[in-house]
C-alpha cells in the first residue's frame, strides 16, 4: 500500500443535521465525507476547517420526507465561525450557498448547528446577495432568539461578506474541485 492510499483511508463518513433556534430538526444530510486533516489546503488546517463532501446524497427534511441532492456539494464548518458554505459544483460553475449558523458541533459520527434563516448567496460571476432576511426577521421574534445570537448572526453576515468580496478561503474554486476530484479517487479506489 503506498502512502497516499494510507492518506485516503482516513476519510470518514458523517452525518450532518441542522436544527432551528428551538431545538426541532430543520434538515439531514445522510452521507458526507470528511477530507483527512493531511489533504486539507494548509490555510483550512491552520483554521481547523472541517471539510466534507457529498454527491447525490440523500437529504431528509424535518417532515420525514426524503429527496436526493442534484450536484456534489464541497462544504465548509469553521469552529467559531457563525456562517457555513456548500460548494455547489453545478455546470456554469461553483455557487456557493452560505448559511448564518451556529459555530459546529461535531460528536462521533455526526456534525450539528442551528440554522439562522439568513442565507447569502455567491454566484460564479463573483455577485453576491442575501436570502431570507424576512424568515430570519420573523424567526427571530417567533423562536425568541436571544441578543447574543442576534448580535453573533449580524456579525457572521458582515464576516461572510468580507470574505466573498476578497474571494478569501474557503471561496476558492480550485481547492473545491481539488476536494471532490480527490474523494472521488478515493471512492472509486474502495472498490480495488
Amino acid at each position: 500500500m503506498s502512502s497516499d492510499s494510507r492518506r485516503f483511508d482516513s476519510y470518514e463518513r458523517c452525518v450532518i443535521k441542522s436544527f432551528k433556534n428551538n431545538g426541532s430538526l430543520h434538515r439531514v444530510w445522510m452521507e458526507n465525507w470528511q477530507i483527512p486533516e493531511p489533504l486539507l489546503h494548509p490555510s483550512h488546517a491552520e483554521q481547523s476547517m472541517m471539510v466534507f463532501v457529498n454527491d447525490h446524497t440523500v437529504i431528509r427534511e424535518a417532515d420525514g420526507k426524503e429527496w436526493i441532492s442534484r450536484v456534489p456539494a464541497v462544504s465548509f464548518f469553521i469552529p467559531g465561525e457563525w456562517f457555513n458554505v456548500v460548494a455547489l459544483l453545478e455546470e456554469k460553475g461553483t455557487r456557493y450557498y452560505c448559511n448564518i449558523a451556529s459555530p459546529p458541533y461535531r460528536y462521533s459520527n455526526v456534525l450539528t448547528y442551528i440554522d439562522y434563516d439568513l442565507d447569502v448567496v455567491l454566484l460564479p460571476d463573483g455577485t453576491y446577495y442575501d436570502l431570507d432576511r424576512d424568515e430570519y426577521e420573523r424567526h427571530k421574534e417567533e423562536y425568541r432568539y436571544n441578543p447574543m445570537v442576534r448580535q453573533q448572526a449580524e456579525e457572521g453576515l458582515v464576516r461572510l461578506h468580507a470574505l466573498m468580496k476578497e474571494r478569501a478561503q474557503p471561496f476558492d474554486n480550485d481547492e473545491v474541485q481539488r476536494y471532490y476530484s480527490d474523494w472521488k479517487a478515493y471512492i472509486s479506489g474502495k472498490g480495488d
